[in-house]
């Protein structure tokens, strides 16, 4: 896999926006290649849940300060409701 080619989650492929907030900081583009499809998947679908541009932005940039952290799974977020308990779309 190839820096460019950054996976995307279980059932939400990788938006744009994350995509390029991801790719510029290599150890978060580091950190986002060392997580499991599911959290990957958390991730995007905490910041595509988002209703207005500004929380967008801001779930984007918390991702990113979360990933150069340490953390697997986005912060104060329950899950993703659009995938089964099975971990399968």
């Amino acid at each position: 896999m190839t820096v460019v080619d950054l996976p995307g989650g279980v059932v939400h492929p990788l938006p744009d926006d994350l995509r390029s907030a991801l790719l510029a900081e290599t150890p978060v583009t580091r950190a986002w290649c060392d997580l499991t499809p599911l959290a990957r998947n958390e991730f995007i679908c905490w910041v595509d849940d988002a209703k207005r541009p500004e929380t967008r932005a801001r779930r984007i940039r918390r991702t990113c300060e979360e990933l150069a952290e340490g953390a697997r799974r986005p912060c104060c977020w329950p899950g993703c409701a659009h995938r089964e308990r099975t971990g399968r779309a």
